[in-house]
């Protein structure tokens, strides 16, 4: 038998007195009570209308109404001009509080209005959501001002909230996990099933409605699911390796913090699903990463975490984070992808062929993830070393900025090591470059060496080896390799104008621990920029000035096209 019908004026009231209370307590005592009062069929709706949407994040689903259409629906149903609205808003700033004083005085009035029930409202902001294509507009416009005439003033002012994207209830997910447990569980010590349950399937109202019509031990037996992204762990900072370690308890995997886009990989057969680290879909926008991932997981089912990053097709060097952003669009997707492709970094495996492995220990996880990854160019587990040594940790971390990544990830070995999921914690802990310096000019640069090309630039040269004069020891030390930049015009003539200069070995004059395919004496002289100036153990330029074994590298160097044929090296 289907429960009665929740008026909607019964969350508007509830919406009142949360909004008037800054304690959470009262806040809590307040989600309570509403939660007690909603029919268990719709408990789920009210709750992802109390967080302002319709649906979880990954759905994808959003109201999205411009503020200039809610205008217009609110002058629909109040009889008022728009103009008079908007000046009236310029006054509140809040479209709400607006909506709500000319419904107080609308000058025309429903001759039967229906009562607004919690089904009612949802249903149409669904409809709204849903409505694309031409006519979509007017159509949004009716079913708004359609609710807008039969709410009551209270209820305008939190339905013109919602659809805008302005609740500020001020409650989050927390907060109503507290009210749940207290609610349905018996009391906030319930609190810890109810939260992760909501962090391996990133849906509150599911979560709810399971809890409400099942209890706390169906909350217990909650399993992570294929297509429902898990909340990600989150690393906490520290600035030493010495420090990392003795928090780590004297010893740990470092991986490379790869400069790209974390995303969350969902495999059933050949179906794959992409999210995002804050739980979109991002499947559509990198169609390479989903083949990628149905060629080389070997599982048939699996919840792998990955880097997502931008590579140079020509050189395969790694690209930085803001050019891998060129793939976030929704037009234009497969020139993108052959302009920008992408490899994937995996780090770790949070589900196998139906196996929950977050609660497993992390090394335990790593050893099911090399298992079922096939290593390719494109697709690689993270580079990594066990150490218990600060000395093999920093040298690590300067050789994967050196590589353009952004530093390390370092991982507890121990066996409380599980899955975090949606907490930041001192399981993992960051390690960021602490010297870098912005590159705001250019500089001029000698090429000493250079590597072979691939892919289209197959029969060139792929990147060159530059270097830096130093007058004290009349020395050239290596800097940088650049690959960027080069039109095919200049890579069509690069080995024909460097080829007077080519010799089989090194030149005596240069400092280098980097092998190059060729070798050139120290004589042209280019001009390059980068983003910034990192340590780097490879490079020999400024070697043990700043710190001991280490030089200094450009970061993301990109040649400016100007041979300095003025200069000599």
């Amino acid at each position: 038998m289907r429960n009665p019908s929740l008026k909607y004026s019964l969350i508007a009231d509830a919406y009142e007195k949360i909004e008037d209370t800054t304690k959470r307590l009262e806040m809590t005592d307040h989600l309570v009570k509403l939660l007690k009062d909603t029919p268990k069929d719709v408990i789920d709706k009210v709750v992802y209308l109390t967080q302002g949407k319709l649906y979880p994040d990954f759905v994808g689903i959003e109201i999205g109404i411009a503020e200039k259409l809610a205008i217009r629906a609110v002058a629909r149903a109040t009889g008022y001009r728009e103009k008079e609205i908007e000046e009236d808003l310029r006054k509140t700033g809040d479209l709400g509080e607006t909506a709500q004083k000319f419904s107080e005085k609308r000058t025309q009035v429903s001759f039967f209005p229906k009562p607004l029930t919690v089904e009612r409202v949802y249903e149409t902001l669904d409809k709204m959501a849903k409505s694309t294509g031409a006519g979509s507009v007017d159509l949004k416009l009716s079913f708004l001002a359609g609710l807008l005439s039969d709410a009551s003033p209270k209820e305008a002012k939190y339905i013109i909230r919602t659809v805008t994207g302005s609740l500020r209830l001020g409650i989050a997910d927390m907060t109503v996990l507290d009210a749940l447990a207290i609610a349905f569980g018996g009391g906030k010590e319930t609190r810890e099933y109810l939260e992760r349950a909501y962090n391996i399937s990133s849906d509150l109202g599911r979560v709810t409605k399971t809890v409400a019509e099942k209890g706390i031990e169906s909350i217990k037996r909650f399993v992570v699911s294929l297509g429902e992204p898990i909340r990600p762990m989150l690393a906490e900072r520290l600035g030493s390796p010495a420090e990392i370690l003795e928090k780590l308890g004297g010893k740990c995997i470092a991986e490379y913090k790869y400069d790209g886009e974390r995303i969350q990989t969902h495999k059933k057969g050949d179906q794959i699903t992409l999210f995002s680290r804050r739980l979109e879909d991002i499947t559509k926008q990198y169609p390479d990463g989903g083949e990628l991932i149905r060629k080389h997981v070997k599982a048939k089912e699996a919840i792998i975490e990955a880097e997502c990053v931008a590579v140079d097709p020509d050189t395969g060097e790694m690209k930085p984070f803001q050019e891998l952003m060129h793939r976030r669009r929704k037009y234009g997707v497969k020139k993108a992808m052959e302009e920008y492709p992408v490899s994937l970094f995996m780090f770790d495996a949070l589900y196998v062929d139906g196996k929950d492995l977050t609660l497993e220990p992390y090394p335990v996880r790593r050893q099911h993830l090399e298992k079922i990854i096939e290593q390719t160019d494109h697709v690689k587990v993270a580079e990594y070393i066990i150490t218990d040594d600060p000395e093999e940790l920093e040298r690590f971390f300067e050789k994967a900025v050196e590589n353009g990544c952004e530093g390390l990830v370092c991982k507890s070995v121990n066996e409380d090591s599980v899955y975090q999921a949606g907490a930041r914690g001192w399981l993992w802990i960051k390690y960021k470059r602490d010297y870098k310096s912005e590159m705001t000019d250019t500089v001029d640069l000698v090429v000493v060496g250079a590597f072979h090309g691939r892919g289209k630039r197959a029969g060139t040269y792929g990147a060159l080896l530059l270097a830096a004069y130093d007058p004290d020891e009349d020395v050239f030390k290596t800097v940088t390799k650049c690959g960027t930049g080069f039109t095919d015009e200049d890579l069509k003539k690069l080995p024909k104008m460097m080829e007077k200069y080519r010799i089989p070995h090194r030149h005596p004059r240069v400092i280098s621990t980097i092998e190059a395919d060729v070798w050139f004496e120290p004589i042209v002289v280019i001009e390059a920029i980068g983003a910034e100036i990192t340590l780097s153990p490879i490079h020999t330029c400024a070697m043990d000035i700043i710190r001991k074994d280490s030089g200094l590298a450009i970061r993301f160097p990109r040649f400016t096209g100007n041979y300095r044929l003025d200069k000599s090296a």
